[in-house]
């Protein structure tokens, strides 16, 4: 039986402009309760303030986050796509509720037994974003670069909803522990909604859109087992991968070794690209700053700045004329942006807070910018299985880099007497 919409052009498929947008929301539901855990690090300070939470925290997540992806990247050929982008969902659900809980059973107070539980949380947070980041970026490797693209500055907008509505909520509320309180609670009500809004779009428009039962479609005529669950929940019941079976090279692909030594330089790329900018943001710009004329402000303004130019960064690639795509060009630059610990160590030092806003804003531009490069360059010229596979190995690098960075940030530290 041949396979659905193999002799449609793409191009002339429905639903091209509604998957960007759904793309672009589930992107910002897969950070969207992680960035406002760490955008309320004001509240968490005055909490926990002998505990430094904007780097416990961080630190607490990205191994549950790293390992769990690890697992699944390694089970990436067997695992159920759907099934597990909607454990993901619904654990970032569950767990941005829990947080209001916790803070309404402790009536918002601080202390070592509230601090367990928010860290455990923060590792909830890490075990769905493993299944969302990883599962979303393999499942759209196959498809548009536009999806990959849109799924990308989700993940960067959130951060500048979050940090515009922290902003916002400060000014609301003088700057107190009640008013702080009240901020936060706020920010994870609506973390909830949204979360919750993400299962129902993930679960019941995605797979319903033509070209994205397209690219599955042809995916599982490659041989993909990952998708049969997502073309049921799209109305397509008999699936081409049984066609496919029929022909034992059709199901043929590279192992997951043999994609990370044809793409170690992509790999290597991520993991770079973040273990600079987690070395520096957050921990570094939320206590490293110094004293400045913006006050209890300039922290939220720096952490603002970093998200408004990575999401810019982040849609720089659409024009093409500035899309970075050597191999060698894609190293150098990434290599470059090293220069940038000096920079942020010298200005914390001796420079103002403008220097230090022009340098946080250029480390979100170029992390935005190069990431997306990264990710649309590298899974070309692969069946959709491999595709699937590579798109997991490189969100585990970057993962990787997350985490390398988080605990390099401590270096900053040394002499400091914390």
């Amino acid at each position: 039986m041949a396979a659905p919409y193999e002799n449609v052009p793409p191009a002339n498929l429905e639903g091209k402009y509604m998957a960007i947008i759904v793309c672009w929301l589930l992107g910002n539901g897969c950070l969207f309760s992680w960035n406002s855990m760490l955008t309320i690090g004001d509240y968490y300070s005055y909490l926990f303030p002998k505990y430094h939470s904007a780097r416990v925290l961080t630190l607490v997540y990205q191994p549950f986050a790293l390992g769990t992806l690890a697992i699944l990247a390694y089970h990436e050929a067997k695992m159920n796509t759907r099934r597990r982008n909607l454990f993901g969902y619904i654990l970032f659900f569950i767990s941005s509720f829990l947080v209001l809980v916790l803070d309404l059973a402790t009536s918002g107070k601080g202390g070592l037994g509230t601090f367990i539980g928010t860290c455990a949380i923060s590792g909830a947070f890490g075990v769905a974003d493993a299944h969302v980041q990883g599962g979303m970026v393999g499942d759209l490797s196959f498809m548009r670069p536009e999806f990959i693209q849109s799924f990308l500055a989700g993940l960067a907008a959130s951060g500048i909803l979050t940090s515009a509505l922290r902003l916002i909520t400060k000014a609301a509320f003088e700057s107190t522990k009640d008013g702080l309180r009240k901020g936060a609670l706020l920010f994870f009500a609506i973390s909830t909604f949204f979360e919750l809004l993400c299962v129902l779009l993930y679960a019941f428009a995605f797979p319903k859109l033509a070209i994205v039962k397209y690219y599955r479609s042809k995916a599982a005529s490659e041989g993909s087992k990952t998708v049969s669950a997502d073309l049921a929940a799209g109305g397509i019941q008999t699936l081409p991968q049984q066609e496919a079976e029929e022909d034992p090279k059709q199901l043929e692909r590279l192992s997951n070794k043999e994609l990370l030594f044809q793409n170690i330089d992509y790999a290597l790329d991520m993991f770079l690209i973040y273990v600079l900018t987690l070395s520096i943001f957050p921990g570094f710009l939320s206590e490293d700053t110094g004293s400045h004329g913006l006050g209890a402000w300039y922290a939220l303004v720096l952490i603002a700045m970093y998200n408004v130019w990575d999401l810019i960064g982040r849609y720089i690639p659409l024009l093409k004329f500035l899309k970075l795509e050597s191999r060698k060009g894609l190293m150098i630059a990434i290599l470059s942006r090293f220069l940038l610990i000096p920079a942020f160590y010298f200005t914390a030092k001796y420079g103002d807070q403008g220097w230090m806003i022009l340098l946080t804003s250029f480390l979100g531009l170029t992390n935005g910018y190069l990431t997306v490069c990264v990710l649309t360059s590298a899974p070309k010229g692969y069946k959709g299985p491999e595709q699937n596979a590579l798109g997991n190995l490189l969100v585990l690098f970057l993962l990787g880099g997350i985490f390398a960075g988080v605990t390099l940030d401590w270096l900053w530290l040394i002499g400091k007497g914390w």
